[in-house]
């Protein structure tokens, strides 16, 4: 097992600087459209075999440090009771919203391992096959609760800062439901045998600082808190959240998942002693190879001060990104780091 990536979470020292890519498992590389054209999305999710050859297409054909489950966050919340459907150029759509105390209420308590069961099966099959860690995740209270409020992606988010502003005790109490049932999750997860856990907040980074301490932070301390026992390092990565770390840090999260809108080095002097994952731009790696190495030299050396550093992009990969440049990537960041 190579367990490079788990060292640089425990901010141990490492042979060299792991690395993985969110959405390193996706539309971007053939093999996973090869499989996609058979299939609808939602679907391959719900397929344990075919979620195992996602998962570990990147770490047989482009060689990362660790491989992270092939879901979605929003499957949790279809097991609470939200018909869910995704489609191609609009994304995923809930046709019912939750915004008063009457949808809050009619929202279900999963049980994880019966309702979301083929999670646990595809995290069962993947560990008998890695031979690197396995990252299992789930979606922030509060990305998830955009979703649900917005019936889907959202670019002002209109409708969650209303009900936030004009009626905090029905936001509250969505919150706290999907809280309930994301401890629920990643339990199963950690029992299942995943070996770390990630938490993406990826839209709360719209939030103020005082509305992040007031509507998000309590509900993420309560996540990491009871996933603690568990023993496994928690990563919490809040997209677009520069103005926020200090907040993230205050989550209790052993790692610090770091967006491209701050340079590493000022983003690890407020981190303090904790590890970081981070935070190479996804466009960067359109890069020519030599700028591309100089940008991922840069990187590394503004990141030696880390307690630990988890090499990873600032957001998921581009679905048009040409595989081999994520290739280069890898290669180029075992090489640089190479102690």
């Amino acid at each position: 097992m190579n367990d490079t990536f788990l060292k640089a979470c425990r901010g141990e020292r490492t042979d060299y600087t792991p690395v993985w890519m969110m959405r390193q498992a996706g539309r971007y590389m053939p093999e996973y459209q090869q499989i996609r054209g058979q299939i609808g999305f939602l679907e391959l999710c719900k397929n344990p075999g075919l979620c195992v050859e996602v998962t570990m297409q990147p770490i047989e054909l482009l060689g990362m440090d660790a491989a992270i489950l092939f879901s979605d966050i929003l499957i949790l919340m279809e097991a609470m009771g939200m018909p869910l459907e995704f489609h191609e150029g609009r994304g995923p759509i809930f046709h019912r919203t939750v915004r008063d105390q009457a949808a809050v209420e009619s929202l279900r308590q999963p049980q994880a391992r019966e309702d979301l069961g083929f999670v646990m099966e595809t995290i069962a099959l993947l560990r008998r096959r890695l031979e690197v860690p396995l990252i299992g995740f789930a979606g922030a209270p509060f990305t998830c609760a955009t979703y649900l409020i917005e019936g889907g992606s959202s670019k002002v988010f209109w409708e969650t800062k209303k009900l936030m502003y004009r009626h905090p005790e029905v936001f509250h109490g969505l919150m706290e439901k999907l809280t309930t049932a994301t401890i629920d999750y990643l339990q199963a997860q950690a029992e299942a045998g995943a070996q770390a856990l990630q938490l993406f907040d990826s839209w709360v980074g719209i939030l103020a600082p005082d509305d992040f301490t007031e509507f998000a932070l309590p509900y993420v301390q309560r996540i990491v808190a009871a996933l603690k026992p568990h023993g496994l390092p928690f990563i919490y990565f809040a997209n677009n959240g520069a103005t926020l770390i200090e907040l993230s840090v205050a989550t209790g999260a052993d790692v610090i998942g770091l967006d491209w809108r701050l340079p590493i080095g000022d983003a690890i002097k407020r981190v303090g002693p904790r590890a970081v994952q981070g935070n190479l731009d996804p466009f960067a790696l359109l890069l020519p190879e030599e700028r591309l190495r100089q940008r991922i030299a840069r990187l590394l050396e503004e990141a030696r001060p880390a307690h630990g550093h988890i090499f990873n992009l600032g957001h998921g990969i581009h679905q048009h990104t040409p595989p081999e440049q994520v290739r280069l990537a890898v290669r180029l960041v075992h090489e640089l780091s190479r102690r």
